[in-house]
């Protein structure tokens, strides 16, 4: 007994050491250009560091699967996850923590978009054809685009002529329209801001099917991290607020309307998902 109180004493005392002498460190899926991914990310732990009062550095990182070896490893203590890499990362911790998603969020979609002299006009005309994913272990890029594709009898490796992987969202976009590739897969929001900004021309590229909605993005923090901190990270998103000029500003950084609390059985389909399309182990 005595022993067991030691042990939970000195977990406490780590947990409020690791504050009192570093930093709270923050990181995120790659899933767009790395400069767009530093402009986004500085401000938002500039925002949280001012509101839980600890010093909150954001580390980039190269690819999806370091952000939850990070994560498993201690080595970061909460980073933005897609639904996919957020149940990698519960399944390698066992105790990941989804504290909060965008309220988009909860009926998250993708685009399979197609170059405008492709001919492709649906997804039965994407047989044959030359397809580009994003990063392997993408939600909105990946996982669900291939689970709805299987869904509809088209299996990607038997029925395309090759298979791709872009890395990221706005990448898939500029290959299609270029004409590397005759069409993709790309998470909805990357693709209404990448038109929003006349980043992409729609008169070469064009969508030709939205997936039905799905649980997507969160941020998670590690299962041991201090219940105070996590209560005060929860607590900075929630209290966002479009009203406010600086707020917004961060929301839209985000491309988020609002935060609301989230819970891992939200993300029971994904996992349901990845397990069906093959993505992880039954």
């Amino acid at each position: 007994m005595l022993q067991r109180a030691l042990t939970v004493l000195c977990g406490l005392l780590f947990a409020t050491t690791v504050f009192a002498q570093g930093v709270l460190r923050i990181s995120a899926i790659p899933d767009e250009n790395p400069t767009e991914l530093q402009r986004k990310f500085s401000k938002v732990a500039a925002y949280l560091e001012k509101e839980v009062g600890v010093k909150i550095q954001y580390t980039a990182v190269t690819d999806y699967a370091a952000v939850v070896e990070a994560l498993a490893a201690k080595k970061i203590d909460m980073a933005w996850l897609g639904g996919f890499t957020f149940v990698q990362a519960r399944l390698r911790t066992g105790n990941a923590i989804p504290i909060v998603q965008r309220a988009e969020d909860e009926k998250f979609t993708s685009k399979f978009i197609a170059s405008a002299t492709s001919g492709i006009k649906g997804l039965s005309d994407l047989k044959g054809k030359n397809f580009t994913f994003g990063s392997v272990s993408s939600t909105s890029g990946h996982l669900m685009p291939r689970y709805f594709l299987l869904q509809n009898k088209i299996d990607p490796e038997k029925d395309f002529r090759r298979v791709a992987f872009s890395g990221a969202h706005d990448a898939t976009a500029l290959q299609v329209e270029s004409g590397r590739v005759d069409a993709g897969a790309l998470n909805a929001s990357v693709w209404e801001k990448l038109v929003r900004e006349k980043k992409v021309d729609t008169g070469k590229v064009k969508v030709i099917w939205t997936t039905p909605p799905y649980y997507d993005y969160n941020w998670t923090v590690r299962g041991d991290l201090d219940p105070a901190i996590v209560k005060k990270l929860t607590a900075a998103f929630l209290k966002l607020d479009a009203r406010n000029p600086a707020h917004k500003e961060l929301l839209d950084l985000q491309r988020a309307s609002k935060f609301v609390p989230t819970r891992p059985e939200n993300y029971k389909g994904i996992e349901e998902a990845a397990r069906s399309a093959g993505l992880l182990k039954k």
